[in-house]
């Protein structure tokens, strides 16, 4: 066929419209912002099924709105078996084949260090959502890690006044033993001993995390008398703890300061052996009126058919810190992104949040009451919001543990 000015015009055509086109993939490639994330959602699915609901809404509502500057906001999500050495292989994966531009999650104490740890080798932004052990933040703090819960410092230092006021002596621990039951209890001990020098801790029992021997446990415990117990189990060994503790009269004339147990992911399962009066950590959604936390749980009522747990508000609150994170920055640069969260203000259902540029905490709080059990369910009563703000150590003190 002969090169005619109709073909060369015709052949011209095609390449720019190849042309184009390979312009076209490459805008949409660079209209993307990767959040990667991980956890245990085989090990810990009570909490992280509604967490992963949280982190879906707000994705919704963040693309719905423009995404961030114009960019669609993608979330990656990874199962790190609850174990450290695979959360570290799955954040490799994120990193370096997904090219994600923030890696987030993890659940347990000792994953969510193993994945800072990761993030400073790599100098990759890191933002954790769950893991509750102040080492994340504090003594073993990087300048690439940042947190969203408040830690076990903080939830201790909120039930210490209501543990001091019941002027009970001898207290017993019963905890899991790895890195988030340790700092809750050392964080308890030493903040309650502050408070009513006097108290003694009369025993302690460390269980393996999901393998506790309940029988046993509930028998230690009544053997050593103690006038209060402060337990730090959660999920499935919660519910054997409470289920023999009742039958065996454990806490019959006994107080119980509990961390955790009046969210509903351990709550709800509880069923009719919820006890009365625990003194608790936990979130009462049915009964928060703000403006903030009522327009939550509309949104997400109306996306799942589904009440939220404390999980949902945490996946929300995280993917709404990132967001807010990448728009501050307008950057995905991780030295850039350290830059934009100090400080960084955060809508959530709680209120407004901030990160604390010393420890790169958030002010984050926690509900706090006691345990009832209404009709066959439990229910949180007589609650207050605590401010984290309130509850965290002076920046001095943070600095140097750093």
């Amino acid at each position: 066929m002969h090169n005619t000015p109709r073909r060369r015009f015709f052949l011209f055509a095609l390449a720019l419209g190849a042309a184009m086109l390979t312009a076209h993939s490459a805008a949409r490639a660079q209209g993307v912002i990767k959040i990667g994330e991980l956890n245990s959602y085989k090990a810990q699915p009570s909490f992280l099924e509604p967490y992963k609901k949280g982190m879906e809404l707000a994705v919704a509502q963040i693309n719905v709105s423009g995404g961030i500057d114009g960019k669609t906001l993608v979330l990656i999500s990874r199962d790190d078996n609850g174990n450290p050495g695979d959360a570290v292989r799955v954040a490799e994966e994120l990193v370096s084949r997904e090219k994600v531009d923030v890696l987030t999650g993890a659940y347990l104490s000792n994953v969510g260090m193993a994945v800072a740890d990761f993030a400073r080798q790599k100098k990759v932004f890191f933002l954790a959502g769950e893991p509750l052990t102040d080492k994340l933040t504090w003594q073993g703090g990087n300048d690439y890690t940042f947190r969203l819960r408040p830690g076990t410092y903080m939830q201790a230092a909120m039930l210490v006044p209501e543990a001091a006021r019941l002027q009970k002596k001898r207290w017993a621990v019963v905890y899991p033993n790895y890195e988030y039951g340790q700092a809750a209890v050392a964080a308890f001990k030493t903040l309650l001993k502050a408070a009513q020098p006097d108290v003694e801790f009369v025993t302690e029992q460390a269980v393996p995390l999901g393998k506790l021997d309940a029988g046993s446990v509930v028998q230690a415990l009544a053997d050593a008398r103690p006038d209060a117990i402060f337990n730090v189990l959660f999920s499935t060994d919660l519910i054997k703890f409470v289920r023999e503790g009742n039958t065996r009269g454990l806490f019959k004339g006994r107080s119980v300061v509990s961390v955790l147990t009046g969210e509903p992911e351990y709550l709800d399962p509880l069923k009719a052996e919820t006890p009365d009066g625990w003194i608790v950590t936990g979130y009462p959604w049915y009964a928060i009126r703000t403006p903030e936390h009522q327009a939550f749980v509309t949104a997400y009522r109306a996306r799942f058919k589904d009440y939220p747990r404390l999980g949902s508000v945490v996946g929300y609150s995280m993917i709404q810190s990132a967001a807010a994170g990448l728009r501050k920055a307008r950057s995905s640069d991780p030295a850039r992104l350290i830059a934009a969260f100090k400080g960084l203000e955060v809508a959530t259902p709680f209120g407004t949040i901030t990160y604390r540029p010393e420890d790169h905490q958030s002010t984050m709080g926690a509900f706090v009451g006691q345990t009832k059990n209404e009709g066959g369910k439990g229910v949180m009563v007589d609650f207050q919001y605590r401010d984290g703000a309130l509850f965290q150590p002076p920046a001095s003190a943070i600095t140097r543990s750093r």
